[in-house]
């Protein structure tokens, strides 16, 4: 009886722990899903995006003929900021120390900002630095020393303070190279270009940035960093943008360790030529060349392909229709690579992985990702590499924790999988009238109801994630006895934000679905960052965007919606406001609170 009752909890418990893992495994191909779709969407509208910058942005003392034949740069410098006596953050003071750096990571813990007028020189020095630097960075190992090599952080400042108590901070007896995507997504993305900045320029020699796919201009709008350092430095912030854009141009593209070792950010392709990659002007290509494929060059393609490539199990080299941008590089292509540069091993970033680390290619591919809770906490951890001089790589892996008390198994994947259901909802309200459509074709008798097959065939026809739609929709949709699915119910739990009479469903949809490529278009317009545009410069640009992507909505129908929000009636709107009546509204959650 005791053995029969142990086989039985022991059945049970390795059934109970195969659904969480299911759970797991399904919330984060959720996440992933989405982010590629994400960034599908960017892709889409990139040419846009590149009209809107070139034709409404221009630097503040561009119409100044004495600026005529200076440099964004220069001119920035002209106009030293005043730090006033009230200001209690860190005084740098040229050539930084490691006193200057220690000061900095103390201020970042205690949640202060550094004073504009020491980034603006901190990121000037940042590039006069990196000017200097070749496109292919080459270290060298030895007995007495290790290299430790770091993937993404996206602007999680935790992370990067837990690899620094954890591996020791950047110095001549231990070097790092990061590998890029420093930036967008976290919350702290300027403090980790800070600390990383400074610790570049006292040790110029043993600390070694990559460039990333995110350390580009439009993704940061996209992404967060944008809003980010707008909301940090209300009064500098576009001086602050302008030369970042200048400093990610010089950021080199790859490292190569003892000859054998290739470090960049994405990956590879079969056109990859490490000779010509080292020869470019890098920072004459444009720094949002992953999006303009029409007016693409071969050295346009060389960047695309090192900066967002994936690797992948099956042969050839394929492009990358998951993300919209540079391919996917099988073991053969991997092989040939090496045998013509004789490589031992490529350490790329750019993809999350839940345990930090993937091994692939035959050990030949190693993929670090260093952003430990990516998509929600406890949803991956983060790692990084030590290289010996043998360069056999030994991984470290940690997570950041928030909580003082650690969930347990149950509880994260609870919290993972609520979070993943979430955005896939808003996802598939965002397209409700597309899906309507899709599922009526099933619906030959108008029923309301189809069959599990059908429902999972329309889901995917018109969202494109590659989900498991069979295993979801008892998350998404529900059954009736007979076993076919009610596919209206997939809508029934989610609304509109805030109700505006003036937006017939169809643009309410288009709106909802657009909010984020709107959001960077007024912000893009916006240039003294009020949050108010102009009616007419609302409406043109409405124009703009729809006859671009081809959206059929009549030009009435959103000028009277927008004549109903100028609230005071000063032919002016408040963008986000504007948006924020436009999202997506979880009914459940609302009463539950």
């Amino acid at each position: 009886t005791v053995i029969r009752a142990a086989i039985l909890i022991q059945k049970w418990y390795r059934f109970t722990m195969a659904r969480l893992e299911m759970r797991r495994r399904y919330s984060l191909s959720i996440f992933q899903s989405i982010e590629y779709a994400d960034e599908q969407d960017q892709l889409q509208l990139s040419n846009f995006f590149t009209f809107m910058l070139d034709h409404c942005t221009h630097p503040d003392s561009g119409n100044n003929k004495n600026n005529k034949n200076k440099s964004n740069v220069e001119i920035v410098f002209e106009k030293l900021i005043d730090v006033p006596d009230s200001y209690c953050g860190p005084r740098l003071s040229f050539p930084l120390t490691v006193e200057d750096a220690n000061a900095l990571l103390h201020a970042f813990r205690n949640e202060q900002l550094l004073h504009a007028r020491y980034v603006l020189q901190l990121l000037s020095e940042t590039r006069r630095v990196l000017k200097e630097m070749p496109n292919i960075t080459h270290l060298s190992t030895s007995y007495s020393k290790e290299i430790t090599v770091c993937g993404d952080l996206h602007g999680n400042l935790d992370d990067l303070l837990l690899i620094f108590y954890k591996n020791g901070l950047p110095s001549e007896q231990n070097r790092y190279v990061f590998n890029g995507d420093f930036v967008d997504r976290g919350k702290n993305s300027m403090e980790i270009l800070i600390i990383l900045f400074a610790f570049l320029l006292i040790y110029p020699n043993d600390l070694h940035l990559n460039r990333g796919n995110h350390e580009d201009y439009i993704m940061n709008l996209r992404y967060g960093f944008t809003k980010e350092v707008s909301k940090k430095y209300k009064d500098h912030w576009k001086q602050i943008l302008c030369l970042l854009r200048d400093v990610f141009s010089w950021l080199p593209l790859a490292t190569i360790i003892d000859s054998k070792v290739l470090i960049l950010h994405g990956g590879i392709s079969d056109t990859t030529d490490l000779d010509f990659l080292n020869a470019l002007e890098r920072n004459k290509v444009r720094d949002h060349i992953h999006v303009r494929v029409i007016l693409f060059s071969f050295k346009n393609f060389v960047i695309l392909d090192i900066l967002w490539s994936d690797p992948r199990s099956q042969n050839g080299c394929t492009p990358n229709k998951c993300r919209g941008g540079g391919c996917y590089f099988g073991p053969d292509v991997t092989a040939k690579l090496f045998e013509r540069y004789n490589l031992k091993m490529l350490i790329r970033s750019h993809e999350f992985k839940p345990e930090g680390y993937e091994i692939s290619h035959d050990g030949k591919v190693i993929t670090i990702f260093s952003a430990s809770n990516y998509y929600e906490e406890g949803s991956n951890r983060g790692a990084y590499i030590k290289l010996n001089p043998e360069l056999t790589p030994r991984f470290v892996q940690y997570q950041v924790s928030k909580f003082t008390r650690r969930q347990n198994l149950r509880e994260r994947v609870g919290t993972i999988e609520s979070s993943a259901l979430k955005s896939l909802r808003e996802k598939i309200y965002a397209h409700r009238s597309e899906l309507t459509s899709a599922f009526a074709q099933y619906d030959i008798n108008g029923t309301g109801r189809i069959s599990i097959n059908d429902w999972a065939a329309a889901m995917e026809s018109v969202l494109q994630l590659e989900l498991p739609w069979r295993m979801l929709r008892s998350q998404l949709a529900q059954m009736n006895p007979d076993g076919e699915v009610d596919f209206m119910s997939c809508f029934h739990d989610l609304k509109i934000g805030q109700p505006i009479k003036e937006a017939q469903p169809a643009l309410a949809e288009t709106l909802c679905r657009y909010r984020k490529d709107l959001e960077i278009i007024f912000n893009i317009i916006d240039k003294d960052h009020s949050g108010l545009i102009s009616l007419e410069e609302f409406s043109q640009t409405w124009r703009l965007f729809t006859s671009h992507l081809g959206i059929d909505i009549q030009d009435d129908s959103i000028d009277k919606l927008v004549l109903s929000i100028d609230y005071n009636k000063d032919g002016h709107i408040d963008f986000n406001e504007f948006l924020e009546a436009f999202h997506v509204v979880h009914r459940l959650e609302k009463k539950a609170i």
